[in-house]
């Protein structure tokens, strides 16, 4: 699904990805509330975007132009396994891949008189930028207390490391992005309300 939104207010396009997926007990709900809560920043503020839901199917070369035309990429993305999605994995492949010089990258940046420098510097996406958010069962203690999971290694630092490697690739510079945690287990009305209001401020905060 894309959808388009054009009405005058911030000078900006946003290009909002919404990775959620249905497969086993997941349904992909809460992605989808979180795109809305974006959807409905965007149009406060007057800001002209575009939708793509993973889940629907996609075009590779019509989202290379997505990427191109934005100003702001938002990804909404569960992780599952410690990783993105499998639908997000293709559509990253499919669609990165489509951009090869077709407007997101030129190349890996090196040059063959000399190889051994240069690696990731041939983007063209140079001037955009990126924000992620990604929704986990998993607390956010599991990521700050000594002796806990993920051993006191921040979502960014650790299991999205790749991920902003990936976007640093084709020249976009990284936003700081919002990490929805315990959502599963103790996603309770209480908690995804104060997460709304949380996640507005940031918006207001790194892009308005």
């Amino acid at each position: 699904m894309r959808t388009l939104h054009l009405k005058s207010g911030l000078e900006m396009n946003i290009f909002i990805i919404n990775a959620g997926q249905t497969f086993a007990h997941s349904g992909g709900r809460f992605n989808e509330t979180i795109t809305r809560w974006t959807i409905g920043f965007a149009e406060e503020k007057g800001i002209s975007y575009r939708v793509t839901r993973i889940d629907d199917g996609f075009d590779a070369r019509a989202e290379v132009e997505n990427f191109t035309w934005a100003d702001i990429v938002v990804y909404h993305t569960p992780i599952w396994w410690f990783q993105v999605p499998n639908g997000m994995k293709r559509y990253i492949d499919e669609v990165f891949t489509a951009g090869h010089q077709n407007g997101m990258y030129k190349s890996d940046g090196r040059s063959r008189s000399n190889p051994a420098v240069n690696y990731g510097t041939g983007g063209l996406m140079q001037g955009k930028r990126y924000m992620v958010t990604t929704t986990w069962n998993a607390p956010d203690t599991a990521f700050t207390l000594p002796g806990e999971f993920f051993e006191r290694h921040s979502v960014d630092d650790g299991v999205l490391f790749g991920f902003h490697k990936m976007n640093q690739f084709v020249g976009m510079e990284r936003i700081t992005g919002f990490h929805f945690h315990d959502v599963e287990k103790n996603g309770t009305e209480a908690r995804i309300t104060a997460y709304q209001d949380a996640y507005r401020k940031h918006l207001e905060k790194v892009i308005a």
